[in-house]
Formats: structure tokens, C-alpha cells, sequence
């Protein structure tokens, strides 16, 4: 038996299909993973999503699909967290090409049900923002979710759209998906998230970290990146609901129009048109900006200062918790000093520790004193 589970943005959302896998079908089979190679800027120098050419040692599953293994390597400057993922977590990921547009992507799909004739089909989003219009002004990253979304329902094969953590992704608030959602499949407890307890240690997707802290009762609110909007972290956070796929297609203008793509160009020029901008050339941009900047080297106390006044500021504006990609951003670290990051404020004060959030105390106790006995 195998369970094929297409992840709709990619990153979090594949972690999310391995908590979804062992929460719905339990851990005796393997899953395959439909994934992007997207890591953003935090992560990957290179911008936008990674194809098979920036890869070495991938396995071909099909004339269409290619598996990221634990031996994959993306091609310097690429970089990329699935073949870690796939070195930590049992699941094969194949890797979605949205170099040849919706097209390309539905004929991978094809193939794919072909090969493995799955079980079910799911398709997982993250957050929510597979529902959008793509003129919501909160919208940050409708691409990946809209190609995905267009490419599933034109498979000649029923698939499940599943959306996750309703909101958590900070494109659409939860308030505004409620009356899209439809039967609750699952709520996410603790239990369900100790299968990716590991990966979630370094990953730095934000809306599976929250996702996974929902699920291990955390509540409050959240800040992540850009601090545009905060995030509140609700008992709605670790539900799944279904979708349905003709009523999400036909609300989302973008999956639409880019039915017929062959290019990712032509879908980002439609996503220009529908949406205003492309996320691709808002990491060009910053891409070309980073490298202006001096590499900056993480100094424990300067770094401790800078987060009480982080933590001071926040705290002002009613916030809770944050993600590290958060943290990193406020601090203007480099992100591949993430990990050196999280163990600093591990050993600094572990109980703020809300894994994988940080924790923002209601008192002004500061990261670089002891608290009071």
C-alpha cells in the first residue's frame, strides 16, 4: 500500500505530510512525498524553486520524476533540506519541477499514480493560502500552492485537498478561511508530531514549526517573519479539514490561469497580472541586497543584548512567542547562523523553549540575567 501525498508549497508542508501520514495511516508504510525544493532565501542563496538539474544523485522514478535522497546534493550555491529530510524521516521525496509550468507538473502526477497506483491522494496545505483569491493584500506567497493546485485537478484521479493549521501561515487569517473549510479530518496532538520531533529541531519552515507547537498545546500569539501581522496560535491551530478541490480551484484565479503553462516564466507573469508581483522577483531583489551587506558573526553577548530588546518590543506589542527565522530577522543575522542561534538561546534560558518556538515571557526577565528564585 502506498499513500502519494502532494505537498502544495513544499518545505513545511512536507513535514506536515510526514505528521499527516503517521497521524492518519499510521508508520508501518512508507509515504511518497510530492515536494518542492524551495527553501527560500533563508536557506538557499539561489532564488526560487530548485529543478533537477540543480541536483546531483537524484533517483529517477518515472521519465518525469525524480527522488531526493539522503546521497542527493544540491549543485553549489544551492542549497536544500530535502536530502537531510530524507536522511531523517522514513517517506520518499519526489521532487516537483515547476520548470515546465502546470503542464509539466500534472504530467509528473500522472505518471507518478501510474507507477505507484496510491492508495489515496492527498493534497496538503500548510496554512491555507491555496484558498486564496490572490488579490488579498496579506498574500505573500500564492505561486507554489496555485501551480500545485492547478496541476492536481487536472489528474485523472481523485485527490484530497487538506488544508492544515488554518491561518498559520500568516498569508490569510484564520477568521477568513473558516466559512472555506469543510469536515474536520484530524486534529494534530504531541503524539503526532514525535515522528518529525527531530527534523523540526533545525527545519525552518514557520508554519510547520506552529503547526507542531499547536499540536503540543501551545497557545498565544506569534511573530514571524516580516512581523507584519502576528499569528494567533488557537485550538483551531492543529486541525486539518477538507477542502473542496473544484470549489478551491475556482475561487484561486491564479491556479486558473496557469492551467496550461509550460514555463515557470508564464507563471509568473500571470502571477504579476492576478496578484500584483511574483515572491520570485521579491527574492531576486533581496538576493541582490544580501550580497551587498558584511557577513555579520554571532557574538554571544551582543546577541543576548539584542534579544532582551527584541523580547522588550514585542512583548509591547502583545506577542508571545516567535520563530527563530523571526529572531534571525530582527537580530539581521545571516540565516546560516540559524542553528548556532538556537542552541546559544537553548543554553541561555531553555525554558523559554516552546519547541521549535521561542518563548517571549510576560515579565522583563532578560536573556543575559538569572531569574530570581
Amino acid at each position: 500500500m502506498t499513500r502519494l501525498i502532494v505537498a502544495a508549497g513544499g518545505g513545511g508542508d512536507a513535514v506536515a505530510a510526514a505528521m499527516l501520514h503517521a497521524a492518519l495511516y499510521g508508520d508501518d508504510d512508507q509515504a511518497m512525498i510530492l515536494t518542492y525544493a524551495w527553501d527560500r532565501l533563508l536557506i538557499d542563496p539561489v532564488p526560487g524553486p530548485r529543478g533537477p538539474a540543480d541536483f546531483t544523485g537524484l533517483e529517477q522514478l518515472t521519465p518525469a520524476v525524480r527522488a531526493v535522497s539522503a546521497e542527493a546534493r544540491p549543485i553549489a550555491p544551492a542549497r536544500s533540506t530535502l536530502p537531510r529530510l530524507a536522511a531523517e524521516l522514513p517517506h520518499t521525496f519526489a521532487l516537483i519541477d515547476p520548470h515546465h509550468g502546470a503542464e509539466g507538473i500534472t504530467r509528473q502526477l500522472e505518471e507518478l499514480v501510474g507507477h505507484l497506483a496510491p492508495e489515496s491522494i492527498d493534497l496538503l496545505d500548510v496554512g491555507g493560502d491555496i484558498l486564496a483569491r490572490g488579490d488579498e493584500p496579506t498574500l505573500k506567497s500564492p505561486l507554489a500552492d496555485a501551480v500545485t493546485l492547478a496541476a492536481c485537478c487536472q489528474v485523472n484521479a481523485p485527490v484530497r485537498l487538506l488544508v492544515a493549521g488554518p491561518g498559520l501561515d500568516g498569508d490569510i487569517p484564520s477568521d477568513a478561511l473558516r466559512g472555506m473549510l469543510g469536515p474536520l479530518v484530524h486534529t494534530f496532538t504531541a503524539q503526532d508530531v514525535e515522528p518529525v520531533s527531530s527534523v523540526l529541531e533545525w527545519h525552518p519552515s514557520e508554519a510547520a514549526g506552529m503547526l507542531a507547537a499547536t499540536a503540543r498545546g501551545v497557545r498565544g500569539t506569534c511573530e514571524m517573519r516580516d512581523a507584519e501581522r502576528p499569528v494567533p496560535l488557537t485550538d483551531e491551530g492543529p486541525t486539518v479539514h477538507e477542502v473542496d478541490l473544484d470549489e478551491a480551484v475556482s475561487r484561486n484565479q491564479l491556479a486558473r490561469a496557469v492551467m496550461a503553462t509550460e514555463t515557470l516564466a508564464e507563471v509568473e507573469a500571470h502571477s504579476r497580472e492576478i496578484c500584483g508581483s511574483s515572491e520570485i522577483d521579491y527574492e531576486r531583489d533581496k538576493a541582490a541586497s544580501l550580497k551587498e551587506q558584511p557577513p555579520v558573526r554571532l557574538d554571544p553577548e551582543t546577541v543576548l543584548l539584542q534579544l532582551d530588546r527584541f523580547e522588550a518590543k514585542a512583548r509591547s506589542r502583545g506577542v508571545t512567542h516567535a520563530t527563530f527565522r523571526r529572531i534571525i530577522e530582527a537580530l539581521n543575522l545571516d540565516g546560516s547562523l540559524r542553528e548556532d542561534l538556537h542552541q546559544l538561546l537553548l543554553r541561555s534560558r531553555p525554558e523559554r523553549y516552546a519547541a521549535p518556538l521561542w518563548s517571549i515571557p510576560a515579565s522583563g526577565t532578560t536573556a543575559c540575567e538569572e531569574p530570581t528564585p
